[in-house]
C-alpha cells in the first residue's frame, strides 16, 4: 500500500471526525497519523487532501458540506456581481467628488419631507441630501424657480423644522422622476429652529 493511499485514508478519517465533531484541530490530525505509524509532520498533507470538506478558521478545520457544481457556479456569479457593483460604487464616488461644486459639504439625508408650494398644494417628497445652505429633493414634479416650504421631521421634537427654499435647478433622473436642488432662504413660520 502506498504512502499516498494511506494519507488519503487518514484524510477520510479526519474528515469524518470533523463531520462528527464539527471541526478538528491539528493535534487530532497528528494523532490519526501516529495511529497509522506515519510521521506526524505529514499532518498538513492530510489536511490538504481533505480541503474540499474542511475550512480553516481560528486555528480549527471546520467540516463544510461539499457543494455541487450548480451551487459553486451560483457562488462564483455572486462574487462576480459583487466585484462589478463595488467597481460601480467606486467609480460613482470618484465622479461625485469631481463634479462637486458646492462650497459646503453635503450629507446623505434620505427621508420623507412635507413640501408646500406657493399655490398651497402639499406633497410628500423624498430628500436626497442636505448641506448647511441647501437641500436636494426627489419628486415626480419639477419645482424649478419656485419658492417652496419644506418641513423636515426632527428626532428631538414633534414639531418639524420648516424652511423656505428657492429651487435653483431641476433635472430628470428617470421617467417622471426629478431631482430638485434648492437653497435655504429663511426659516418658515410654524417650525422649530
Amino acid at each position: 500500500m502506498s504512502a499516498n493511499h494511506n494519507l488519503q485514508e487518514i484524510a477520510e478519517v479526519v474528515v469524518r471526525r470533523a463531520q462528527r465533531q464539527g471541526y478538528v484541530v491539528p493535534r487530532e490530525v497528528r494523532e490519526e497519523l501516529a495511529k497509522a505509524n506515519l510521521p506526524e509532520t505529514l499532518w498538513k498533507d492530510v489536511v490538504a487532501l481533505g480541503r474540499a470538506s474542511l475550512s480553516f478558521r481560528q486555528g480549527r478545520y471546520y467540516y463544510t458540506t461539499p457543494v455541487s457544481d450548480r451551487v459553486r457556479k451560483e457562488q462564483s456569479q455572486q462574487r462576480d456581481i459583487q466585484k462589478v457593483v463595488r467597481q460601480i460604487i467606486k467609480q460613482h464616488r470618484a465622479a461625485a467628488r469631481e463634479v462637486e461644486r458646492r462650497e459646503e459639504d453635503r450629507y446623505d439625508f434620505i427621508q420623507p419631507v412635507k413640501v408646500s408650494t406657493e399655490d398651497q398644494r402639499e406633497f410628500t417628497l423624498l430628500s436626497r441630501d442636505i448641506s448647511p445652505t441647501g437641500i436636494r429633493l426627489i419628486s415626480t414634479r419639477r419645482f424649478l424657480g419656485q419658492k417652496i416650504r419644506v418641513q423636515i421631521p426632527r428626532t428631538d421634537s414633534t414639531t418639524p423644522s420648516a424652511f423656505v427654499v428657492r429651487v435653483l435647478w431641476t433635472c430628470a433622473i428617470s421617467d417622471d422622476l426629478f431631482e430638485n436642488g434648492g437653497t435655504f432662504i429663511e426659516l418658515a413660520e410654524g417650525g422649530t429652529s
